[in-house]
């Protein structure tokens, strides 16, 4: 009963500190400070992985620059699609934004 009523007072800072860092990453994707992420600065941001991959910056990950090396290559343009994708799927007011809200949920 102790702990139930423990993890009980807990759970508001919890959610406080979700959301603090939910905001946090907002403001990093949001380029232009307008407190929403377009699909422009959301592929900007989630490119940082793809551009640290793709070793001679070709534009194109070829299995030798994919974990593991191996895959078919993917392109930049192949790349910048699934994130669209997954940003669709985020923005869930479907207002072609993404808020803290729509960046804290998993994707669906």
């Amino acid at each position: 009963m102790r702990l139930l009523t423990i993890l009980l007072l807990l759970l508001p800072a919890i959610a406080f500190t979700q959301v603090t860092r939910t905001g946090e990453y907002l403001a990093k994707m949001d380029a232009d400070g307008d407190g929403r992420v377009s699909l422009a600065e959301y592929q900007d941001w989630m490119s940082y992985a793809f551009d640290g991959m793709d070793r001679n910056r070709d534009g194109v990950l070829t299995p030798d620059e994919q974990p593991g090396g191996k895959g078919k290559p993917i392109t930049r343009g192949d790349h910048l699609a699934r994130l669209a994708e997954r940003f669709q799927r985020q923005d869930a007011n479907r207002d072609g934004f993404l808020d803290a809200r729509e960046l804290a949920a998993p994707p669906r």
